[in-house]
């Protein structure tokens, strides 16, 4: 990797210790709650689904639209104190994920997109505002999260001749034929969300949030083709949980 990136490297993984000291708030408040907070321990299970709109930051720069993709999957939720009005929880995700890019080509009519289909898992600390049962609860909910790397699709129209790929701005076009060289993936993921909390029935959220990857998703040194090749997605979703058990005090 050239300098750049290894500062650029550096700086990224720099950003992980404001999770790691919300999540060790969280998991140290069981045992502190004599002190600072209300005991809980609820555990809730259950799914989410929802849509992205993703870009890949390239560098060189490759003018893109979003990219348009389904997500969905299973969500794990431990709450363990109540601070004041803040309920404090631990969240555990795994989601099936399309990401990719779409290519804003306008020296042309040729068209490109390309799906990238993953794995995620966020690990997030989540904080609580509202009511706790039988109400609307605010929250926000941030930490890293880690994507595996399952399979992807392009897709092309137009004429894809010499004479129109020689119109790309900066001649940009290794990215057509590269398979994905780097399977694994990390980043920070982050959003706002409402949960309407019921009694017996569950609990039922709308969320958005943002993921930001750290790592790239094509090798980056010296003779490759991108210094930078990073997804970075808006996500919207709704998620429904129940109580496998909700114990307080």
């Amino acid at each position: 990797m050239n300098s750049n990136g290894s500062r650029r490297g550096r700086g990224r993984f720099m950003q992980f210790p404001l999770f790691a000291v919300l999540l060790c708030v969280c998991l140290s408040a069981q045992s502190l709650h004599a002190q600072v907070g209300e005991y809980r321990s609820a555990l809730a299970i259950g799914v989410n689904g929802g849509y992205n709109l993703n870009k890949v930051s390239f560098d060189p720069t490759v003018k893109q639209n979003y990219h348009g993709g389904l997500t969905g999957g299973l969500t794990v939720r431990y709450t363990c104190e109540r601070y004041f009005k803040m309920l404090c929880a631990v969240q555990a995700e795994v989601n099936y994920a399309q990401l990719g890019w779409k290519e804003k080509i306008e020296t042309s009519a040729d068209t490109y997109s390309r799906t990238v289909n993953y794995v995620q898992v966020p690990l997030l600390a989540r904080l609580g505002f509202g009511r706790e049962e039988r109400g609307v609860m605010g929250y926000l909910v941030l930490g890293p999260q880690l994507g595996f790397y399952l399979s992807d699709s392009d897709k092309r129209t137009g004429e894809w001749s010499a004479a129109t790929l020689a119109l790309r701005p900066n001649n940009v076009v290794e990215q057509y034929d590269l398979p994905i060289q780097r399977t694994f993936e990390y980043g920070i993921t982050g959003g706002l969300g409402m949960e309407v909390n019921t009694r017996h029935a569950g609990h039922y959220m709308l969320e958005g949030r943002y993921y930001f990857a750290l790592s790239d998703m094509f090798r980056n040194g010296k003779s490759d083709a991108f210094g930078r090749s990073a997804n970075g997605t808006i996500v919207a979703k709704v998620t429904y949980l129940f109580d496998l058990f909700n114990k307080k005090n």
